[in-house]
């Protein structure tokens, strides 16, 4: 029994301290080499065997060949142009207009995020909001802080939407006209509110503002257009896949090396600028976390909070679906929403949980991250983005407008899915 706690005790303590790496990032170094190190440690200490370890790996198989589909189609996006052609259009249609170029940034934000998901809006539409608003002769940061928002607040709307969104269901994944009743109204709720909050919290610097009525910006590449089809194509498939019960990571996977390779084949491109610019840590990260899940799996956390939740449910349907959608959301903003969405789908999978529990249990993880700037690997992506511009926005300035945003975007559809 002491051992048992013993080994309890330290395999808790490597999570721990891996995930504050993940989220932390000490000495710089990139969060795949933190996840990947806790992984490792519990495998040398004897807390996860390597088999144990492999089967964690293994069970991220379906995450990994979505991230990579989704990875390939984003950054040919992004080479293309066509996300530069986007936000140059949406100045263009704002004709001079700061509240109008606000919106369409934002309806923008939300078309990348529900077929590309929050990890494409956070790292290739971000650059180009701010090539375009600069270019059109206004301050970035109101706009930008729109790709953070919508990233998150839009994630719920398909299964393709958020990573997080196959790692908490994985095989339970339901059929899409399922989801559709679950999360349609949650969505809708989740980006109006949003959008509502952001839009009064920057009335007074687009009131300010003084903007271009055109600008000069490139026509879409043959290549681009080419991608564009590509990506509504991947969209079709994936929603005829979603509705056919059918697990979404190699449709993914195939869509997006077939689009990657029709494209360069036809615009007589080499693959190597595609490939070197994908950001392939993040397979390692996830598979990272992957390992480590396993691990409280195995050492008996994983059952004890699923009888926690179990006795809830037994209770109280409804105040467990709150306590679960608020408990998650604020969970990520300690932990990021990618490792407490495995614990969560993990805890799932123990109890046949009601669909309002499960519902509230994903808008917590996807919704969640839009209080800090830790929240969710979009929003950290995000910043990487930004930096790369030279521009900075600091934790706490996050936090106060995450405060304003994030409680009632989520309070609105946590009620839109319990009620």
């Amino acid at each position: 029994m002491l051992v048992a706690a013993y080994q309890t005790t330290i395999a808790s303590s490597i999570i721990i301290l891996a995930t504050a790496g993940v989220v932390v990032r000490p000495f710089r170094l990139p969060e795949a080499i933190w996840s990947l190190a806790g992984a490792v440690a519990l495998v040398l200490f004897g807390l996860l065997p390597w088999d144990g370890a492999l089967d964690g790996i293994r069970k991220g198989l379906d995450v990994y060949l979505f991230l990579t589909g989704m990875m390939l189609i984003a950054e040919l996006a992004r080479q293309e142009g066509l996300f530069d052609y986007l936000a140059g259009l949406a100045v263009e249609y704002a004709r001079g207009s700061p509240q109008r170029l606000f919106l369409l940034v934002y309806l923008v934000g939300t078309i990348v995020t529900v077929l590309l998901s929050n990890d494409a809006t956070a790292i290739v539409l971000t650059p180009a909001v701010y090539a375009a608003t600069r270019a059109a002769g206004a301050s970035p940061l109101p706009y930008l802080f729109v790709c953070a928002f919508i990233a998150n607040a839009a994630s719920f709307v398909l299964p393709i939407s958020n990573p997080a969104n196959l790692v908490v269901f994985g095989e339970r994944m339901p059929h899409l006209a399922e989801w559709l009743r679950q999360f349609a109204l949650p969505s809708v709720a989740s980006i109006a509110v949003t959008y509502v909050v952001l839009r009064l919290t920057q009335h007074r610097a687009l009131k300010a503002e003084n903007i271009e009525r055109r600008v000069t910006h490139a026509r879409l590449s043959r290549g681009g257009r080419l991608t564009a089809c590509g990506i509504a194509t991947i969209g079709i498939v994936l929603i005829g896949a979603s509705a056919l019960d059918v697990r979404l990571g190699l449709p993914t996977f195939i869509c997006g090396v077939a689009t990657t390779v029709a494209v360069l084949l036809l615009s007589r491109q080499s693959p190597w600028p595609v490939l070197k610019g994908v950001s392939w840590s993040v397979l390692p990260l996830v598979a990272g976390l992957f390992v480590m899940v396993e691990a409280l799996t195995r050492i008996g956390a994983i059952s004890h909070l699923s009888e926690m939740l179990r006795g809830s449910v037994d209770h109280s349907v409804a105040k467990s679906a709150w306590a679960v959608g608020i408990a998650t959301s604020i969970a990520d903003n300690i932990a990021n929403n990618l490792p407490v969405g495995l614990v969560a789908g993990s805890v799932a999978t123990n109890d046949h949980l009601p669909a309002s529990v499960m519902s509230a249990m994903l808008i917590g993880v996807d919704l969640g991250p839009n209080l800090s700037v830790t929240g969710s690997l979009a929003t950290i992506l995000w910043l990487v983005a930004l930096r790369r511009e030279k521009m900075d926005v600091s934790a706490w300035r996050f936090l106060r407008l995450g405060l304003l945003v994030a409680p009632p975007a989520l309070l609105a559809a946590l009620a839109a899915a319990i009620w």
